[in-house]
């Protein structure tokens, strides 16, 4: 029967989408993940591949459009009745056969998998076997990267790792096949991947020596590609295009790292780097039709005559880097968030008089007790409980013109890496106890550290703490997480000088353990008196210490 297929929902703060190009036509034949047609949103421009396989029967939105998500765009008909009809007649050009996993007995696909809802793309930093290696179910099999979380990929059958497909260092969708396991036949690498060092000893097969290039002839470099003259559209979305166009790149000039060729972003920030597609001096001044060689080099000015003697500008001192994919999708979020949301702050400075005496006298029987050192983290993150319970505004996120009041609280904590930063959640943090949420920060925070957290561990927050003391700090500013309304910046833990009040009205000067809290927060829907509100709950949560540690 005919399938439906709708404007996918690319973010959970995202509820429309423009169609930018259709890669399929009516009446063509189309299979399922391939690249169907292009959108573009607010947050991501994106291929949406084909849910299932048959023939595109109908296109319902056209190019330009834009429409809510879960909208009708296309339809395609029945996949069963179409496969035989559009299966491809055999031709000289395909002699040379692709592996398929599902041309071969036994073969499982490994799939780019989608870690977290809002997550599109991922990076394979490492692969952990080589092509002809035999792998357990379970073992972790390669390392992926995205703007969320890096995790290790576990294999999901026994078996040979037959082929990798997509080379470490490359970005892919969700769900692009990176690798086969099982089956017969010869083990592949992808292209620029070492081969197996067995093959060396086995002669090359006639039909693979006449695509061998002459020693001499070297392949360009990488920011040094030829205007290309073929007539084959190139592989690249809307974003890269935009790109382009706004920095006067040439794409024709810019060498593909991605699938098939593709053009990412990367290869464009490379491009930028390097001046590698910048338009060229004979593009720009053009020699008129019949001028000599001499009419064209020669300068015409004696200013002209010194800017070319003018010695040559030296390179920037230092060591350039490009940034990790993490570190790239962290700026890019950042930028997003100071550009879309009004920040407003408000800092309170709190007595911990009561937390610092009730944590030293559970602190070992704690530990003792659940397996985990007990940290101030964790009474932090109960009284921002307590103070959400009663001004949940701040645990609240825009949606168009309306604000959603979420039904919990996921609590997002800031962990600090090596490489990044990455914000594990902890779901329904509000209905835990006090030793429950003391265990979850310490777990969700280790396996962050070790790359073992799970996909859903790592987006979906309403909520989040971020520790700007951990390394001496009094307090932060914090950027908020985009969609949520606030954030909340621990600060050092100092003891300070104080001035105490009797009942008498007295004064006295005493040295308590004192701590600045920050609360960032969206103004559109939080307001200054939300914020002090919510804050003074917090801080009275804090001083005033009564929850059972256990």
């Amino acid at each position: 029967m005919p399938t439906d297929v709708v404007m996918p929902q690319l973010g959970e703060s995202i509820f429309e989408g423009t169609i930018t190009k259709w890669l399929k036509q009516p009446g063509e034949a189309v299979q399922k993940d391939e690249p169907l047609f292009e959108i573009s949103t607010d947050k991501v421009d994106a291929e949406i591949p084909a849910p299932v396989s048959g023939i595109l029967s109908e296109i319902k939105v056209a190019e330009g459009e834009t429409v809510q998500i879960n909208t009708v765009v296309a339809v395609i008909a029945d996949s069963a009745a179409v496969a035989q009809r559009a299966k491809p007649k055999p031709t000289a050009a395909a002699a040379e056969p692709q592996p398929q996993a599902s041309e071969t007995s036994g073969a499982t696909e490994v799939v780019m998998p989608q870690l977290g809802e809002s997550i599109f793309e991922g990076t394979i930093t490492q692969w952990f076997k080589k092509a002809g290696d035999a792998v357990e179910k379970d073992e972790p099999l390669f390392e992926v990267s995205t703007d969320k979380v890096d995790a290790e990929i576990p294999s999901t059958v026994s078996g040979i790792l037959r082929e990798i497909r997509v080379a470490a260092g490359e970005t892919v969708e969700v769900n692009t096949v990176v690798a086969v396991i099982g089956g017969a036949g010869a083990v592949a690498q992808p292209d620029g991947a070492p081969a197996p060092a067995a093959a060396a000893t086995q002669p090359a097969p006639a039909n693979e020596a006449r695509a061998e290039a002459p020693a001499s002839t070297p392949p360009p470099p990488a920011d040094a590609v030829p205007e290309s003259e073929s007539t084959e559209p190139l592989r690249s979305s809307p974003l890269v295009r935009r790109m382009a166009r706004e920095n006067n790149l040439d794409l024709r000039r810019i060498r593909g790292t991605g699938t098939n060729g593709r053009i990412t972003k990367e290869d464009v920030l490379q491009a930028l780097e390097d001046g590698a597609a910048q338009p060229t001096a004979e593009s720009i001044t053009a020699a008129p039709a019949g001028a000599t060689p001499a009419a064209v080099t020669e300068p015409e000015t004696p200013a002209a005559a010194a800017a070319e003697k003018a010695p040559a500008p030296q390179p920037a001192e230092g060591r350039l880097e490009l940034m990790s994919r993490m570190r790239s999708i962290i700026a890019q979020r950042m930028l997003e968030s100071r550009q879309t949301i009004p920040h407003a702050y408000m800092v309170y400075r709190v007595d911990m008089t009561r937390v610092v005496r009730a944590r030293e006298r559970a602190r070992v029987a704690f530990e003792q007790r659940h397996g985990v050192k007990l940290t101030y983290m964790p009474f932090v993150a109960a009284a921002a409980m307590e103070a959400i319970r009663k001004h949940p505004i701040v645990n609240a996120r825009i949606e168009g013109n309306a604000i959603r009041y979420h039904g919990h609280v996921h609590l997002g904590i800031a962990v600090a890496l090596e490489w990044g930063l990455i914000v594990p959640v902890i779901r329904e943090a509000e209905m835990r106890s006090f030793a429950d949420l003391a265990r979850a920060i310490a777990d969700v925070a280790e396996r962050a550290r070790t790359k073992r957290l799970k996909p859903d561990e790592a987006s979906g927050s309403t909520f989040t703490l971020t520790n700007f003391g951990i390394f001496g700090g009094e307090f932060g500013t914090p950027i908020i997480n985009p969609p949520e309304a606030a954030i909340l910046a621990i600060g050092a833990l100092k003891k300070e000088p104080v001035v105490l009040t009797d009942a008498d009205g007295n004064d006295t000067l005493a040295i308590h353990p004192m701590q600045q809290h920050c609360l960032g927060f969206d103004h559109r829907i939080v307001d200054g008196a939300d914020a002090g509100r919510f804050m003074a709950a917090f801080k009275d949560a804090l001083e005033n210490w009564t929850t059972e540690i256990g």
